[in-house]
């Protein structure tokens, strides 16, 4: 196919550069970089390799989005890594990663989420564990409602909860230092000892969580049919959007750093939460806690609104129920795709069951998708290197094949230590091969 829109396409260029950076935004900062960084104090016993470790996975995704800009650019289409497998493979590559991508990649990170806000408020409430499910259905629900309704909403959503969370989370870094509880001390040392302080497999573990913080920079590409200008503002969403969570990932160690030393902060469950109640008390403690739950709210939603729009494209080539590609008459939303999406969420919901179980399932599954499209671009390069592409990859080769080989090392560990989530998650794909026989026998 030739370069530009799908003529079929009938969704709107309804979303700016602003809409685009904060989708990438509210995707990003949801649970990740409160969650994680105890694990990786456990990992990384040492302030500097910490934030060593944080700037390492924003290049890593940096990375990764050079080789989604010149491919979102070149095939400004609703879809995604759907779109470039087709094209730089066979259909059958693109059907399979759209299936992977839809029913577990996006599909899973709205489990995800929905399960982690459940619990979340659940223990803020003091609510018992059997409100987690109900809870996790009803978010779901909510959010697919509110992308249902139109893109400007779903948008809109993103944009507010997005400027929220920066402006929260600088204006946590900028007040933290003047908390008498805090120790400047504890960010020392940032160069000495940092060899002897860990292993280099410890650091390459410490990794997994941190792409796991960064997981959703590629966002945009999926709706790039909804952007406005694409070839220009969608290539400065993905750069502009991982600059702002990079810059406010390393802030926000330093605020963790600031108010508890590193052998404190190992371990820790929360450390958003652990930090804010060092510095300002229980009840800054329990602020940052339901400033979290607003922080995965609005990653719920950024992933209710792009995930759709891979199931629509793959209908538009008939790869998918042709329902798929039924657009609401009045609100220009994909409203079949938003609603199969909701009800296959709530079944891994229910199949999985817990966060950490989710989280491996739909870590695993993006691992395998981002690869993918990567491997695109060299596919591109190679068998088409006259096509007309408005951004191409700084870096290539070498960028692309650093970040194909971090996801790789990050892939085996999890086959290895977590076998039940990665074998759920290559059974959705493995099912996505009699599932593309079927859609590409059936009539045109």
């Amino acid at each position: 196919m030739a370069t530009g829109a799908d003529p079929r396409d009938q969704l709107r260029r309804d979303l700016g550069l602003q809409d685009a950076v904060f989708l990438v935004v509210a995707s990003v900062v949801g649970s990740g970089i409160f969650l994680t960084p105890g694990a990786i104090a456990a990992r990384l016993p040492h302030p500097g390799l910490i934030f060593a470790v944080w700037g390492v996975g924003g290049g890593l995704s940096l990375a990764g989005a050079l080789a989604n800009a010149e491919l979102g650019a070149m095939f400004p289409r609703a879809g995604g890594d759907y779109v470039y497998l087709r094209e730089a493979f066979h259909p059958a590559a693109g059907f399979l990663v759209g299936w992977f991508s839809f029913l577990a990649v996006f599909t899973g990170t709205v489990a995800t989420l929905a399960v982690g806000f459940a619990e979340g408020l659940a223990s803020l409430l003091g609510w018992g564990p059997g409100s987690v499910l109900p809870v996790a259905v009803t978010g779901i629900v909510a959010c697919s409602l509110v992308n249902y309704l139109g893109v400007r909403w779903g948008a809109l959503a993103n944009n507010v909860t997005g400027w929220i969370k920066l402006v929260a989370l600088l204006a946590f870094g900028v007040v933290a230092p003047f908390s008498a509880a805090g120790n400047l001390g504890n960010l020392r040392p940032l160069l000495a000892g940092a060899a002897d302080a860990a292993a280099p497999m410890a650091f390459v573990l410490a990794l997994s969580p941190v792409l796991f913080s960064y997981l959703g920079w590629n966002a945009s590409v999926y709706v790039a049919s909804e952007i406005r200008e694409p070839a220009r503002n969608l290539p400065r969403s993905l750069f502009l959007g991982l600059a702002l969570c990079t810059a406010v990932y390393l802030v926000m160690n330093a605020v963790y750093l600031f108010a508890l030393p590193v052998e404190e902060l190992s371990g820790v469950a929360n450390a958003g939460e652990a930090s804010a109640r060092v510095l300002f008390g229980a009840r800054g403690g329990s602020l940052l806690a339901g400033f979290v739950l607003v922080s995965i709210l609005g990653t719920l939603n950024a992933t209710v609104l792009v995930g759709p729009r891979i199931a629509y494209a793959m209908a538009l080539d008939g790869l998918f129920w042709s329902s798929a590609t039924r657009v609401h008459a009045q609100r220009r939303t994909p409203s079949v795709a938003i609603a199969v999406q909701g009800a296959a969420a709530v079944g891994l919901v229910l199949l999985l069951g817990s966060f950490p179980r989710a989280l491996d399932f739909t870590t695993f599954a993006i691992v395998l998708a981002t690869m993918a499209d990567t491997a695109a671009l060299y596919a591109l390069r190679w068998r088409e290197p006259d096509r007309e592409r408005p951004y191409r990859a700084f870096g290539y080769p070498w960028t692309p094949a650093l970040y194909l080989l971090a996801n790789a090392a990050i892939a085996v560990g999890l086959v290895l230590g977590r076998p039940y989530e990665t074998g759920v998650a290559l059974l959705v794909l493995l099912v996505g091969i009699p599932g593309y026989r079927f859609f590409a026998a059936r009539p045109a």
